[in-house]
């Protein structure tokens, strides 16, 4: 079973694809779950803790605008916990917005610099594309195993 860095976060089909195939999905949803229940956050809408900033701050300078920097607190613990990433391009924004061009520009250099299995794949604009699209999502993971096992589990 690896860690499967989903982008855009919100793909409940990528989600679900990862999970059917035993593997982790790694998405936005969960960190924003333990934002708004864990108990000692108690300023909703904010729901941030002081060492979130901090944590953006490691991604983007002080410069940045602050929804890119807090973004990247969020995708934290997902880039450093990838094992292997499914990264779709050209999206509508209703697939998996982020908000921000910039903090998926900044994702995609940070995954690929990790240099772990990723697929990158284009968003379907058709019947046959998307039957393409969810056939090579299920070949890279199915074939993760062997790839990640050969490099024990880092690449």
């Amino acid at each position: 079973m690896a860690n499967i860095f989903i982008y855009p976060s919100n793909s409940l089909i990528l989600y679900d694809l990862v999970e059917r195939f035993g593997h982790k999905p790694l998405a936005v949803m969960q960190e924003i779950k333990k934002k708004v229940t864990t108990a000692g956050i108690d300023s909703p809408p904010l729901n941030i803790t002081p060492d979130d900033p901090k944590i953006g701050l490691k991604y983007a300078a002080v410069e940045v605008p602050a929804g890119v920097r807090g973004r990247m607190s969020l995708l934290d613990p997902l880039l450093e916990s990838a094992e292997a990433a499914i990264l779709v391009e050209d999206a509508p924004i209703g697939f998996g917005c982020m908000g921000c061009h910039r903090t998926s520009e900044l994702v995609g250099f940070l995954i690929r610099a990790k240099q772990i299995p990723i697929l990158e794949i284009d968003y379907p604009t058709s019947d046959d594309a998307a039957k393409d699209f969810v056939y090579k999502i299920s070949e890279f993971l199915g074939g993760l195993e062997q790839t990640l096992g050969n490099n024990g589990g880092e690449q």
